[in-house]
């Protein structure tokens, strides 16, 4: 009878797991007609929240498009806030070198353009694909997979890495336009599904207490993925469980807190179709959500979504564009939808501190193509909002 009644428990657990991951699943045509759908949607008003992009200069190459001209258009939008990155191998391309002219001239125009600017001095880590930018001459083989990177056993590198933080702060602090630094990118996670080698919170540790040595005043600004649908969460949870997640250890040392939101992505083509993972209404996330509210309430930090997702994430590297048609995973009436739904529920608990759209690029690349819906959608946002 005791063996009957386990099995049952077990039974309807694996029930009650099961129904939702197959509810999350979706099973569509990759390419989708455009409508005017995005026209429609009413928009939440931003209240304090401030609206902003990120500027990605991997992404800018891997579009074809020019970095210079790309940043000055995007300027021009009434926005109040962009992230800028530090690309570690950019900068330091050799061995005793600093070139900061391309950082620079970003800062320079995003000063001009009258904008509040939250700058990623990673190092390791840093935001655009392929999110991993370690100059070569500082890592001489590949880490090892499956592996926590521990400070005892990289100590030239974060040596390096703290050194290269310090030298920017240095550089940069008496701006006035930069609000904030961000610290690593989705620090203490595992690097996508290339790579499963993961951060130690120590080595971040360690990092975070090289910027606050190098500018005391200014808040640090550390991200982490929000998972949306139970596959995901199961997945997270599984890889980081030694030592919590990138949110959970952004609770424990940033000022800030960025969750990178993306509700509908894909996990596998079949020819014109591809499954995907929609967890735009399912209750994983708020239970997360809730508990960081009031984590940051009680630790007075600020909250932000630091990539709002506004561009398709497929099964390739590079978003699709095709000609008169959008993708499944992001149709630019999801650019709005994905807006209303994070303010709507941060006004629940407290307003968001800033709302990053994830996909600028991707918008002027489309326009390029002759659809201005998805930079549209935008622009209503910042109209109405």
């Amino acid at each position: 009878m005791e063996r009957k009644e386990q099995t049952s428990r077990t039974g309807g657990t694996a029930s009650k797991l099961a129904l939702p991951l197959v509810s999350e699943f979706r099973l569509k045509q990759a390419t989708q007609p455009l409508t005017d759908a995005w026209q429609r949607l009413p928009i939440e008003p931003r209240h304090s929240t401030l609206l902003g992009i990120s500027f990605r200069l991997p992404q800018i190459a891997a579009f074809g498009l020019d970095a210079r001209s790309t940043l000055q258009t995007l300027l021009g939008y009434p926005f109040q806030l962009i992230r800028l990155g530090a690309y570690w191998n950019r900068i330091e391309p050799e061995p005793g070198v600093f070139s900061p002219d391309e950082l620079d001239w970003q800062i320079d125009a995003a000063e001009r353009a009258g904008k509040q600017i939250i700058l990623c001095v990673g190092p390791l880590k840093t935001f655009g694909y392929p999110e991993f930018f370690v100059p070569a001459h500082h890592l001489s083989s590949p880490f090892p997979e499956h592996t926590l990177i521990k400070p005892s056993a990289y100590p030239s590198l974060l040596e390096a890495a703290t050194t290269f933080i310090t030298r920017l702060v240095e550089r940069y602090k008496q701006r006035k336009s930069i609000v904030a630094w961000q610290l690593e990118h989705e620090a203490v996670d595992p690097l996508g599904i290339e790579h499963s080698w993961r951060l130690d919170a120590a080595f971040v540790a360690k990092e975070v207490e090289a910027l606050r040595k190098a500018d005391p005043d200014r808040p640090v600004m550390m991200n982490g993925f929000l998972p949306t649908s139970l596959l995901v969460y199961l997945s997270q949870w599984w890889q980081t469980r030694d030592q919590g997640d990138s949110l959970a250890v952004a609770q424990h040392l940033a000022d800030i807190v960025g969750i990178d939101y993306y509700p509908r992505h894909a996990l596998l083509a079949f020819g014109t179709r591809t499954l995907y993972l929609d967890g735009s209404r399912s209750p994983w996330q708020h239970r997360r959500r809730k508990q960081l509210f009031t984590t940051a309430h009680a630790h007075g930090q600020k909250l932000m979504i630091a990539e709002g997702q506004a561009e398709p994430w497929e099964a390739v590297t590079a978003p699709p564009s095709p000609s008169r048609q959008g993708m499944y995973s992001c149709l630019p009436e999801q650019v709005i939808a994905n807006y209303n739904t994070c303010i709507r529920r941060s006004q629940q608990e407290a307003p968001l501190y800033a709302y990053l759209f994830w996909g600028a690029e991707y918008w002027l690349l489309r326009e390029q193509c002759a659809d201005s819906s998805y930079l549209q959608a935008f622009v209503r946002i910042l109209e109405q909002a």
